[in-house]
């Protein structure tokens, strides 16, 4: 029998295996984005709740994913011979998670916009993101980086890697606004931004009013 952990895991590593967080997921098949929280996994009063047969279907259908392959990931293969299941390996490219609109906050970033304090989640990526020190992921939020960024994309964030113009990166203000942008041109006083989406004005500020910098070194898309 199935246990209400077996199938909650199984969305979760399904999610972590397309580069999406379980809120990502659930935007990314249709589904409000709170769908998969771990609070919505209890009631108030205690009882568990289970994912919907629909839900589930929506995320295979998002994902690309059959039922055979949902199961397998509940349930993993196991040795021959062996009824005891075996641990999962330490997870050795997993880095520090957040959503842009988290990152505007305080207490998230030291100094230099490393990662820093609670309230991060971690995903898994490639081996090559993953030995970079101080490397970490935004979750885009919303639509406002289309046509490059969907909502629910994972961008790859390297704080204090060389930046050129025309790179891709990641800004906070120090009003706490955080947006990622195009590099067009940066002075001794001055950085100027070129918006992802057309739609959405072109930014520049004074370099005393930019908190930190960063480049985007990869994309989930």
């Amino acid at each position: 029998m199935l246990s209400h952990e077996q199938i909650w895991g199984a969305i979760d590593r399904l999610a972590e295996r397309h580069a999406l967080t379980p809120s990502g997921l659930a935007r990314r098949a249709g589904l409000d984005a709170t769908s998969f929280n771990k609070s919505k996994r209890l009631s108030q009063d205690g009882r568990l709740r289970w994912p919907s047969t629909e839900s589930i279907a929506k995320v295979l259908e998002a994902t690309g994913a059959s039922l055979e392959q949902f199961l397998s990931v509940i349930r993993p293969s196991e040795p021959h011979g062996s009824a005891v299941p075996q641990p999962a390996p330490p997870a050795e490219n997993a880095i520090p998670l957040i959503g842009f609109a988290q990152a505007g906050a305080g207490g998230f970033f030291d100094d230099g916009g490393f990662p820093a304090g609670q309230g991060w989640d971690i995903v898994e990526f490639p081996a090559a993101t993953g030995g970079q020190t101080g490397v970490y992921a935004l979750e885009v939020q919303g639509e406002s980086m289309l046509p490059l960024y969907r909502d629910g994309d994972i961008l790859i964030v390297e704080p204090g890697a060389q930046i050129r113009k025309n790179d891709r990166v990641v800004v906070k203000t120090r009003e706490g606004e955080v947006m990622a942008k195009i590099l067009l041109r940066q002075s001794a006083k001055l950085i100027e931004l070129l918006s992802l989406n057309p739609e959405h004005p072109n930014r520049s500020f004074d370099l005393a009013d930019v908190e930190w910098i960063a480049r985007i070194i990869w994309a989930s898309q």
